[in-house]
């Protein structure tokens, strides 16, 4: 990577950074708020969903102001409404208040993600693109993690001091962007994948991205709940909160490295297997801190790989030309899960107390476990075409910094190998080099040297 591009990309992963520690803090604080002055479970549910209507909501039609006014003013528009957002709501606490004040909270955020993914997109080519993502996600969960840490040593110093550290990092975050130079990127808007095609084209993704949305919003929003309600002091919630952000940061790639090497159906499986396995066993953990810790740790990993591990195996089954369009449907549909998690979780809680969120959590594993069972039964894995990515939740435009070289590559070969025209109808792919296989036989894949042979060859 050039010292120029690394220029380029230093400043907003730097801001992304500085906001990163107060957001990765903030949801956690204000579920345990809420809580703390009686509020129930199902109103802590919906406050908590207003963020991620908030992020979908954005997800679709912010790309259209950073196209009106460039990407610098963008983001200290962006960073300084979260700012806003926040110290508003240290002065009162009013639950419904709140609702409004998360949902422009969660609008803004993915204002800034959009600003700097597409600032790191446009700004370098699918060569070095895999470098920056994961540049971006160390940026990403290192921020949370030290948010999360900081959680119990801000909480200490005053009531409204949490707000203030949140608003504070929010307004400094707009320095890097500001002393770059007067330069913006190019950006187009975003089309995804309508969710109709999606579903045709790849029903094990969208179960997939969309459990995983359901998955991770539980336990970033409704955790916290739990936690407090066992009796874990709010240092010790932002401990165990950090250990999950932290499981979810280490293990993502060793699972994905995984699924490069076996069927990534088989993987899904075994992660929603895995995540029924856990959330029973947290179940009586309450009381055990370190095994619980653990628990968490190992259940962060599981959840958060699904999303990736998700979208690769989409990535598996489309044409080259509609590799970004998936990859933004996709996204979308993770941020329709996300909304309708607390809604739909909270009231299991009301209903079976605080361990509903884990009978929930059980009850998501297990359905993810059978729908990917019941479609490798009915329509078997193709081989991995390209190597995994670590791949987390992003903005419409900046999928497409998921979309490196050796994706396009394996997409192009999968295309030789199996006849994908009627995948995406709209988009133009290669004639397969060999033909569809007969309707009683495993598709067999072509590798690249092979097809560059009988291309020779005729």
């Amino acid at each position: 990577m050039s010292r120029q591009l690394l220029a380029m990309a230093l400043a907003p992963l730097l801001g992304l950074f500085i906001l990163g520690i107060g957001n990765g803090f903030l949801a956690t604080l204000i579920t345990l708020r809420l809580d703390a002055a009686g509020t129930s479970a199902v109103v802590i549910g919906w406050v908590s969903s207003a963020y991620f209507i908030g992020l979908a909501i954005g997800a679709l039609f912010n790309d259209r102001l950073l196209l009106r006014i460039g990407h610098i003013r963008a983001y200290a528009c962006f960073a300084s409404l979260v700012a806003v957002t926040v110290l508003l709501a240290g002065l009162w606490l009013n639950p419904w208040s709140w609702f409004v004040l998360r949902l422009i909270g969660g609008w803004a955020t993915v204002g800034v993600y959009l600003v700097i993914e597409s600032w790191l997109l446009t700004a370098s080519d699918t060569r070095v693109r895999g470098r920056l993502l994961a540049l971006y996600m160390i940026s990403l969960y290192a921020a949370g993690v030290i948010g999360q840490l900081l959680l119990g040593v801000t909480d200490a110093a005053g009531a409204q001091v949490p707000f203030m550290v949140i608003g504070l990092l929010a307004s400094l975050s707009v320095l890097p962007m500001a002393m770059i130079p007067r330069v913006s990127p190019l950006l187009e808007h975003a089309e995804p994948l309508p969710p109709l095609r999606l579903i045709m084209l790849t029903p094990t993704g969208v179960m997939g991205c969309f459990g995983s949305g359901l998955a991770v919003a539980a336990l970033y929003s409704l955790m916290p709940l739990y936690l407090q309600r066992s009796g874990f002091s709010v240092q010790h919630i932002g401990q165990m909160m950090a250990v999950m952000v932290l499981g979810g940061m280490l293990l993502q790639y060793p699972i994905g490295r995984w699924s490069d090497r076996h069927d990534r159906q088989l993987v899904l499986i075994l992660i929603g297997i895995a995540s029924l396995a856990l959330s029973l066993g947290a179940l009586s953990l309450a009381g055990r801190p370190w095994l619980l810790a653990g628990v968490l740790f190992l259940l962060g990993g599981g959840v958060f790989a699904l999303y990736p591990v998700a979208v690769s195996h989409a990535a598996d089954r489309a044409p080259a030309g509609a590799l970004v369009r998936m990859s933004q449907g996709l996204l979308l549909i993770n941020a329709v899960g996300s909304t309708l998690s607390p809604p739909l979780i909270t009231p299991v809680m009301a209903t079976l107390g605080d361990a509903g969120l884990f009978w929930a959590l059980a009850a998501l594993g297990a359905a993810l476990a059978l729908f990917f069972t019941w479609r490798r039964s009915r329509r078997p894995a193709p081989l991995p075409v390209a190597p995994f990515t670590p791949n987390p939740p992003q903005t419409v435009v900046g999928a497409e910094l998921n979309v490196t070289d050796a994706l396009v590559q394996g997409a192009i070969e999968h295309e030789h190998a199996e006849d994908l025209s009627q995948a995406v109808p709209e988009v133009d792919v290669a004639e397969p080099l060999v033909g569809p296989p007969p309707p009683d036989e495993t598709p067999q894949p072509v590798r690249r040297a092979e097809a560059e042979a009988s291309s020779d060859a005729r």
